[in-house]
């Protein structure tokens, strides 16, 4: 039996855990594993496991090796089945799901082969149907799986079951969504690249093992993880059929926890302590709420709506919703670094000293400008010295074609060059990258040259982005951490070296100012890697004198923008600084998407706090003064 939720998850609607981080919950749940095989070993059964693949499980399957490893933990009488398999893809495709579960765990174990099952991504077309048939037969033959791990995507989809997919569906062949494929872009360098099709579990085949447990990590999940759980059972949301399952549960980090109820609105299921950023949070969504600016806010609003308590300690409305419209006015700020002279009792940043030494870290070469390329524009105009720290070299996400036509370029140049001679050592350097790009394939590993010139393009187009918004070319800086240099995406283990590398470079610039990025993001990604790397070389650096004048502020990438009680400082941006953020995002050739809708957000940001009842602006840049833990 499951065991009884709190007052405080009444509005959840499957058993959800909430753990400090991923490892944390990868540890409690390899825990969970190892005591079914060991069951069932005792039973002199074979324990069976539904395997799920991305991001979301290396943590655990990190955690499945270490326990083999240091443990003892033998897999020898395991079965496996997984959930799906993209359609078109080799088991030795370096992106397929078969390569994935070999390299993420399957040749770190003892698991015999033959008990491995995986869809077959290149099953003749007119023989889907009967291997997706033999493949329920065969988790059927040997008694039905005992434990179902599953991811979640952005659709809420569990498998590759998208929306529409009905409970009762069994294993199929499925479009994918467009956002699905959006979301796998980098893995395939490219959204064109991604395959249109996949094999799958079906939702009838998932529910029927015995039980369920959905991982989840980073706030970019959280919305579509409340959903999931305090929404409705919809085919809209195939995860959302968890809610049926008997012994189903949610096991997500804090991040995506973060729209929950409990968390999101506390006031609706409980006691809450009234700390000043409780506080905005419970004022800013009355005012989303009654679609009224925060001062038009009364005493009504707040007694209708959960938030007596509120107004019994902090009221009456007229006095509340002042103080937290001057502490919304306090957070726009027109002076990002401080306003030299000025008194800054109400600036989130200092006056002093001026011109500070700004340090703002980008994970990979796209990220500060996309998210944050206007406050660089005006930190640097307002005479503070500004480095950009792009981590990695970002090669992964480079298409074979941008290569290609570096390649092209420089054989046209050679072919009408007026002494070919001289061209005789480029030519035959753009030949061997031809002959590169053909011979590994569209989607095979990258020999170390090909990377080179990879990065070397993305070094070019950084440079001339920076150039965009004012900054020189000896102001952006390349750490091309090993980490991602040895590694590939959902593949990245951070060591000592990288940890040292950025350690090296902050202590040679001293910086006033820190902007880093990552702190939300999924834990196996480049932003959050990157996030402790250069969280654990300011911990080498913190008894160092410049540290203690240093302040911190955190920006968003892909992950979910800061809600407005969250924002410690927002920077307007006038109608002409978002134009050159858009020239400077289009110096760049591989964007996504979401990278590309980045001036959107900016605008919705400033919307936001017009709604509020602030001064309207175009659009906005936030942070979040980061409070390090030590």
């Amino acid at each position: 039996m499951l065991p009884r939720r709190s007052a405080t998850e009444a509005f959840e609607k499957v058993p959800t855990l909430v753990f400090p981080n991923s490892a944390t919950a990868a540890a409690e749940l390899a825990g969970e594993v190892r005591q079914i095989i060991e069951t069932k070993n005792k039973a002199g059964q074979p324990a069976v496991l539904g395997m799920a693949t991305g991001s979301t499980p290396v943590p655990f399957y990190r955690e499945l090796i270490r326990l083999h490893k240091q443990e003892g933990l033998s897999f020898k009488n395991v079965i496996t089945f997984n959930l799906d398999e993209y359609y078109g893809l080799k088991g030795d495709h370096p992106e397929s799901y078969g390569c994935f579960m070999a390299d993420q765990l399957f040749n770190h174990i003892d698991i015999p082969e033959e008990n491995i099952h995986i869809p077959k991504g290149t099953i003749a077309s007119d023989q889907v149907f009967a291997h997706c048939r033999e493949y329920e037969e065969a988790i059927d033959a040997v008694g039905g799986i005992d434990l179902q791990i599953l991811g979640i995507g952005r659709t809420g989809h569990i498998g590759f079951n998208e929306p529409g997919s009905s409970r009762e569906s069994l294993t199929r062949r499925i479009t994918l969504d467009r956002i699905t494929r959006q979301d796998a872009a980098s893995d395939f360098r490219g959204e064109e690249n991604v395959p249109h099709f996949a094999i799958t579990m079906g939702v009838g085949t998932i529910l029927r093992a015995k039980k369920l447990v959905l991982m989840a990590w980073g706030e970019n999940k959280a919305g579509i993880v409340a959903k999931a759980v305090e929404g409705a059972v919809t085919e809209a949301i195939s995860a959302s059929f968890l809610q049926e399952h008997p012994n189903a549960r949610f096991f997500i980090d804090t991040g995506a926890s973060r729209e929950l109820t409990r968390f999101k609105l506390p006031w609706l299921v409980g006691p809450v302590s009234w700390t000043p950023r409780e506080t905005q949070r419970a004022v800013v969504w009355q005012s989303k709420k009654a679609h009224r600016p925060v001062l038009k806010l009364v005493d009504e609003d707040y007694n209708e709506n959960g938030l007596s308590d509120l107004l019994s300690e902090q009221g009456p409305a007229y006095q509340l919703n002042i103080r937290i419209f001057n502490r919304l006015q306090n957070t726009i700020t027109g002076w990002p670094g401080g306003k030299p002279n000025a008194d800054d009792t109400y600036r989130p940043e200092r006056a002093g000293p001026f011109p500070k030494r700004c340090l703002v870290f980008s994970p990979e070469p796209q990220d500060a400008i996309v998210s944050i390329g206007a406050t660089i524009d005006r930190l640097r105009e307002q005479g503070h010295d500004v480095h950009v720290v792009t981590l990695t070299s970002g090669s992964l996400r480079v298409a074979d074609s941008e290569a290609d036509k570096f390649a092209s370029t420089l054989l046209e140049l050679g072919a009408t060059a007026m002494d070919s001679a001289q061209w005789k050592e480029q030519t035959d350097y753009a030949r061997e990258l031809v002959r590169l790009i053909e011979e590994k394939g569209e989607f095979g590993e990258d020999p170390p040259v090909l990377r080179r010139l990879k990065a070397l393009i993305l070094r070019g187009e950084l440079r001339d982005a920076a150039h965009a918004v004012g900054l020189g070319q000896e102001k952006v800086v390349f750490l091309d951490l090993p980490f991602y240099e040895k590694g590939r995406y959902r593949r990245f283990v951070s060591t000592n070296e990288d940890t040292a590398a950025v350690a090296a470079h902050i202590r040679g610039f001293k910086p006033h100012q820190i902007y880093l990025t990552g702190d939300a993001a999924d834990p196996s990604s480049v932003p959050a890697i990157g996030f402790k790397v250069v969280e654990a070389a300011l911990k080498e650096c913190e008894q160092e004198e410049w540290f203690g004048s240093c302040s911190f502020w955190l920006y968003r990438g892909k992950e979910k923008s800061f809600e407005p009680h969250e924002i410690d400082m927002t920077v307007p941006l006038s109608p002409a600084q978002l134009e050159r953020k858009e020239r400077a995002l289009m110096r760049y050739q591989s964007l996504s998407s979401l990278e590309l809708g980045a001036p959107q957000a900016n605008r919705d940001a400033a919307k936001q706090y017009d709604a509020l009842g602030l001064a309207e602006y175009e659009a906005m840049e936030c942070f979040q003064r980061w409070k390090r833990t030590h």
